[in-house]
């Protein structure tokens, strides 16, 4: 009999997902990397496009130059991040960022690469026309969702990762990593056993984002709101960011 996984163990591996920032040295086997990335691979994609490819990184060379670029692009964002009151400053960049050892410690980093080609399986309009968030936007979603299994799928092996965005030093980590033009990497995964017992987990209340029916107008937050919340979730999560400063 195929053994499966009840509704209750899902949603209890769900809420023990958390971004993992520092690792231990210990080395992740080849047999847990490739059952990670197989979880990944059955991630929904728009019309089965299946944007994604995978580099699995465990060079610490390699590793080491892409902490460096990730950081030279990092004192860019904490210059215009400074600019904001500190309350609602995103807690990695209430001081200047020095290191990142999700990067450089990890045992893993996977580059999750993109091919945006593939959103012609889909149909046409979504390449140029607004919808899903505007033209293209399809795509990263399909990525979104392929990042999202191979952190739920790190979890429930025991391993911890972390989401890491890539922005304006894209170009620098492709021809770090060889990657064609006309691709994209997106994201990157350090991924390993956790070197410390990451921050309480917080969301808002399911009774606070559910409506029936119709949108509940009574709860529509105004823009003060939306304030006090973000500097009241930056008090809450401040802690989770303290081993990624």
């Amino acid at each position: 009999m195929t053994e499966k996984m009840s509704g209750d163990e899902f949603l209890m591996l769900v809420r023990r997902r958390r971004s993992c920032r520092k690792f231990k040295s210990d080395p992740v086997p080849d047999e847990l990397v490739e059952k990670i990335l197989e979880a990944s691979r059955w991630a929904m994609s728009g019309a089965n496009g299946q944007p994604w490819e995978f580099i699995v990184i465990r060079n610490q060379a390699t590793k080491d130059k892409i902490a460096e670029i990730f950081l030279n692009a990092r004192q860019r964002v904490f210059a215009v991040e400074r600019t904001r009151v500190e309350e609602v400053r995103m807690p990695a960049y209430t001081h200047r960022p020095d290191q990142v050892p999700s990067l450089k410690g990890a045992p893993v980093v996977i580059a999750v690469v993109g091919d945006s080609r593939t959103l012609q399986a889909s149909v046409l309009s979504s390449n140029f026309s607004f919808g899903e968030g505007g033209a293209g936007a399809g795509y990263y979603k399909n990525m979104a969702n392929a990042t999202q299994l191979l952190c739920l799928a790190a979890t429930a092996f025991g391993l911890g990762a972390q989401w890491v965005s890539v922005s304006s030093w894209e170009e620098s980590l492709k021809a770090l990593l060889k990657v064609p033009e006309e691709l994209h990497v997106p994201t990157l995964v350090p991924i390993g056993y956790p070197d410390y017992k990451p921050a309480p987990p917080y969301r808002r209340k399911l009774a606070e984002i559910v409506h029936h029916e119709e949108y509940d107008r009574s709860r529509f937050r105004s823009g003060d709101d939306i304030y006090n919340f973000l500097a009241d979730l930056r008090r809450r999560t401040r802690e989770a960011y303290v081993h990624g400063i």
